[in-house]
């Protein structure tokens, strides 16, 4: 069974758009807008169209997310239909994630990453309530 499970998947040829809407299974309150468009794009092949997430609601006493994508050809189009505000939004989201996908990729090419001198006085520390606990 997929996370992702298709409610209904509509064609809006008024406005040149398709509009998807989607369940994701067990993951409320842990889905960002950025994963739920990857998500999405691959669950049904979107790669190179627009798609927007214009609306996730958490379900009450479920874990569950219902999300409602609008998916364009042409990024200009969408542009001019949807919100800027959306789009400034999405654009933050991205820069944010890049932000942080660089930060962890400079910490990762340090070498150890600093993760050797928090070990070392983890032990260290655990040694001396070990040997205190044995007397």
């Amino acid at each position: 069974m997929s996370i992702v499970d298709k409610v209904s998947d509509a064609s809006n040829a008024l406005l040149s758009r398709r509009e998807i809407t989607c369940d994701f299974a067990g993951l409320g309150g842990k889905l960002s807008r950025l994963d739920a468009v990857e998500m999405v794009s691959k669950e049904y092949g979107l790669d190179g169209k627009t798609v927007i997430p214009m609306r996730l609601r958490n379900h009450v006493g479920r874990p569950a997310i219902t999300g409602l994508f609008y998916v364009y050809d042409d990024e200009s189009l969408a542009r001019k239909h949807v919100n800027p505000t959306i789009f400034a939004r999405l654009e933050k989201s991205r820069a944010k994630k890049a932000e942080k996908e660089e930060a962890a990729a400079a910490q990762n090419s340090d070498g150890d990453g600093g993760n050797a001198e928090p070990e070392a006085s983890a032990d260290e520390s655990s040694g001396g309530k070990e040997a205190e606990a044995s007397s």
